[in-house]
């Protein structure tokens, strides 16, 4: 039972994760945070950092970690992308303050 229930934990990540590649090339290219919201990015990964700390604190999980790694994989894989379109965040802001300078 235990597999089924690691199994449907990485769909979730996995659902939840599939767009975030996407949306990090969409804030490289567009150079711009209009429309994105820096709060909701936070919430975010730190909703991710309580996945990892969760499985951390699991002593089953962790008396089986060799063969469960992959779960926190997709956990460590989903916080790097979020944490990337912060970062693009502080750059595309900094770009936009940059550009309006240029344009008085």
């Amino acid at each position: 039972m235990g597999h089924i229930s690691e199994l449907l934990e990485i769909v979730m990540l996995l659902c939840f994760g599939a767009s975030w590649p996407l949306n990090v090339l969409k804030s490289y290219r567009s150079r711009t945070v209009k429309g994105k919201s820096l709060a909701f990015l936070i919430l975010i990964d730190a909703g991710y950092v309580a996945g990892i700390v969760s499985k951390f604190a699991n002593k089953a999980f962790m008396a089986d970690i060799g063969s469960k790694w992959y779960v926190l994989f997709f956990y460590f894989l989903n916080f790097a992308m979020v944490l990337a379109d912060i970062c693009l965040y502080f750059r595309n802001k900094r770009l936009m303050k940059a550009e309006s300078g240029k344009a008085e």
